[in-house]
C-alpha cells in the first residue's frame, strides 16, 4: 500500500504530465500545417528518435537506471505506444487539438474497464453512469456545437488512439512494480520507431525553426510519458484517471492561446460534460473494499 505522501507526489506528476501532453499536442498541430510542414509519421519518428537519445543520455549519467526485467511486456508496450502516437498525430493533422484531446482522453475510462479483468476489479453502476455522461460530452464535441453528429477520419483516428492508449496504460500499471519509468519510456521509443517509419517516407522539411519546434515537441512528449509512467507506480488506473482529465483542458487552453483555436459554446459545454463523466466514472467506478481487520483495529486504537 502506498503512502498518502507518495500518492500526493504522483498526482503532482500527473499535473505536469497533462501540461506536457497538452503542449506536445498543440505543437504537433502547429507543425502539421503550412508550407514545409511535417507529416504525422515524421513527427512520430522525431519524437521516438529524440526520446531514445534522451533516454540513452539519462542512462549514461545515471548508471543502473536502465534495468529491464519483463522484456516481453516492455516491447508490447513499445509497439502499442507506437500505434497510439501514429494514430494520434494523424488525428491532430486533421482536427483541432482541443477536439482531438477530448476524444483521445476517453482512454482512462477504457483503461478502467480493461483493469477489471487485469487487476480483479468489478464494475459498478458509477462506472456505467460515467461512461454515459462521457459519451454525451463526446457527442456534443463531435457535433461541433450542433445537433448533427460529425464523425470524420480525424475523430475516428483519435478514438482508435484512445483504445490503444488504454491498453498501454494498463500495461504500464502492470509493469511498474518491476520496471522504472525511464526504462519503460526507452522501450516505448524503441518499439514505436519501426511502427512510425513507414509513415515518414515523404520529403522532410528543412526549415530550422520548424525543426526547433519539433525538438520542443519531442522534449514535451518525453516529459509527459516519463511523468505519467512514474505516477502509475503509486496510483491505480482509476486514481490516475481523474488527474489525466487535466490533459484535454490543457490542450484546449494551449490551443486557444497558441493556435487561436476556438470551439463553439455547446462544444465547450461538451468538453466539460465529457471530462466530468470520465472523471466520475474513473474515480467512482472502482469498487471500494473494506480495510483489513488489523488496519481497522489499529485505527480504532
Amino acid at each position: 500500500m502506498t503512502s498518502p505522501g507518495s500518492r500526493g507526489r504522483a498526482r503532482l506528476l500527473l499535473v505536469g504530465s497533462a501540461l506536457c501532453f497538452g503542449l506536445m499536442a498543440v505543437l504537433t498541430r502547429r507543425l502539421s500545417h503550412g508550407l514545409g510542414a511535417f507529416t504525422a509519421g515524421q513527427l512520430a519518428v522525431v519524437r521516438f528518435a529524440l526520446g531514445a537519445a534522451l533516454s540513452a543520455l539519462a542512462f549514461r549519467l545515471r548508471p543502473g537506471l536502465y534495468a529491464p526485467q519483463r522484456r516481453r511486456l516492455l516491447w508490447l508496450r513499445g509497439v502499442s505506444g507506437g500505434v497510439v502516437v501514429v494514430l494520434y498525430f494523424l488525428a491532430l493533422a486533421r482536427i483541432p487539438a482541443g477536439e482531438a484531446g477530448m476524444l483521445y482522453n476517453l482512454f482512462p475510462v477504457i483503461a478502467t474497464l480493461m483493469a477489471v479483468p487485469a487487476f480483479g476489479e468489478r464494475p459498478t453502476v458509477h462506472l456505467l453512469l460515467g461512461l454515459l455522461v462521457a459519451s454525451t460530452g463526446v457527442g456534443l464535441v463531435l457535433g461541433g456545437g450542433t445537433l448533427e453528429l460529425g464523425l470524420g477520419a480525424g475523430e475516428l483516428l483519435a478514438v482508435a488512439a484512445a483504445g490503444f492508449a488504454a491498453f498501454s496504460a494498463v500495461t504500464i500499471r502492470a509493469m511498474r512494480p518491476t520496471e522504472n519509468a525511464a526504462t519503460i519510456f526507452f522501450y516505448f521509443c524503441l518499439g514505436g520507431l519501426p511502427v512510425a517509419l513507414p509513415f515518414a517516407l515523404d520529403p522532410w522539411p528543412l526549415d530550422p525553426a520548424a525543426w526547433g519546434l519539433a525538438a520542443l515537441m519531442a522534449v514535451a512528449a518525453y516529459g509527459a510519458q516519463v511523468l505519467m509512467s512514474e505516477a502509475y507506480g503509486a496510483l491505480t488506473v482509476g486514481e490516475a484517471a481523474i488527474w489525466l482529465q487535466l490533459t484535454p483542458i490543457a490542450q484546449v487552453a494551449l490551443g486557444a492561446a497558441l493556435l487561436s483555436e476556438r470551439l463553439p459554446a455547446l462544444a465547450l459545454v461538451g468538453v466539460l460534460v465529457g471530462v466530468s463523466g470520465v472523471a466520475y466514472g474513473s474515480v467512482m467506478g472502482a469498487r471500494r473494499y473494506p480495510a483489513p481487520a488489523a488496519a481497522r483495529r489499529g485505527a480504532e486504537g
